[in-house]
């Protein structure tokens, strides 16, 4: 290289101090740069891509909103954004990128329950502050006493859908269809099936299959077979839809429901009118007529010329308690944040009131919606 003594030395100083923002600790006042680092590791491609993507839509909304108020600390939030790609082993990689290479003081993610688990150790291990916005599987906050989440857990939802079906759609069977592969649909369906026999039901008939699939014909026999009136398929929308369309082309003509994971933009656009009087559980409507609410919808439709889903809600809420915690605890240090998180009581978020309790897990509600005319419509809600 070519340069005077004047210009390196210069270069010199502007890397030091580029590695000093990016390696130092975090002071009280938020760190040593004029920005918040905050990490993020999201599907925003692969098979998931429609939740890691409205996740992402709603954090970066947040993030205009608090930087648009003069930001945390009197610091600007910086969101720097991982895509997992939906594939197991890449949000290990992600989270130790963000942790070890762009010195974020805390990580926002993941939607699916098996990626969270797998990033989650390393967090705890750094003592960052992990928030997933909707990872409900019970296992994820076990990790440790750094990793929360804005959403509500599995037992609550399963047991929400299991009174449903016998209270509300009067069902005294029921069959269920798993996925295997997933972390969150393995839990939900043993909820279900725990809180169902509880109240009086039976479970005639269990089938499995691996995410991914995209025939299910064996399954749906069997369970046709087994005569049941209602089928629970806790499972992600991808698969979802194409296990509806089959269904109906058995002549399998029962009610179908399931929980939060079938919740995307694309659910309907893979499964048509196969879905028509369908339900399934989540965290949040746009016809919700709080005043929070509709300005949060307001915004998003101006940002992304599309309404928001309960993943956008989530990962609004993901950011916006962490910063509440971090104006809290005055400082973005690992350890006075965390105290901060879980001493979070009453949050007023989109998607509810947000209490975290002791295992650092979301006391709030459940929304059921119906799917009618190819849209989503509110039926109820269930508190905890």
């Amino acid at each position: 290289m070519n340069v005077r003594p004047a210009q390196f030395l210069a270069a010199l100083a502007v890397s030091l101090s580029l590695v000093g923002c990016n390696k130092s600790p975090s002071s009280a006042a938020g760190g040593g740069s004029d920005v918040i680092k905050v990490g993020e590791y999201a599907s925003l491609t692969g098979k998931e891509a429609a939740f890691g993507q409205s996740s992402h839509e709603g954090t970066a909304l947040a993030v205009d909103d608090l930087n648009a108020a003069g930001g945390v600390l009197g610091k600007k939030i910086q969101l720097i954004t991982e895509d997992d790609q939906s594939q197991a082993g890449q949000p290990a990689t992600d989270v130790r990128k963000l942790i070890s290479d762009d010195g974020v003081v805390a990580v926002l993610g993941e939607v699916a329950s098996s990626r969270s688990l797998e990033a989650a150790p390393i967090c705890q291990e750094n003592h960052i502050p992990m928030i997933s916005p909707s990872s409900t599987n019970p296992r994820v906050t076990e990790v440790g006493d750094y990793i929360f989440r804005v959403c509500f857990i599995d037992p609550f939802q399963g047991t929400v859908m299991a009174n449903f079906a016998t209270k509300t759609l009067k069902l005294k069977t029921a069959a269920v269809l798993t996925d295997v592969t997933s972390d969150y649909s393995m839990g939900l369906a043993k909820f279900f099936k725990e809180s169902f026999t509880a109240d009086g039901g039976k479970i005639v008939a269990e089938q499995t299959y691996s995410g991914g699939d995209k025939d299910f014909s064996a399954q749906l026999t069997a369970i046709k077979a087994a005569n049941p009136d209602g089928i629970f398929i806790p499972g992600y929308y991808t698969e979802v839809g194409l296990i509806a369309i089959q269904a109906r082309q058995l002549g399998i003509n029962l009610p179908l429901f399931g929980g939060d994971g079938w919740e995307s933009s694309s659910l309907v656009s893979i499964g048509g009118a196969a879905l028509e009087g369908t339900y399934f559980s989540t965290h949040f409507t746009p016809e919700d007529t709080n005043a929070v609410v509709q300005a949060f919808v307001k915004k998003f439709q101006a940002k992304y010329n599309q309404t928001p889903d309960a993943m956008a809600a989530l990962g609004y809420d993901s950011l916006m308690i962490l910063a509440d915690a971090m104006k809290r605890a005055g400082t973005t240090d690992g350890d006075k944040v965390r105290d901060a998180l879980a001493a979070t009581k009453d949050f007023p978020g989109i998607t509810g009131n947000i209490t975290i309790d002791a295992e650092r897990n979301a006391s709030k509600p459940a929304v059921i919606l119906e799917i009618k005319n190819g849209k989503y419509h509110y039926l109820q809600t269930i508190a905890p």
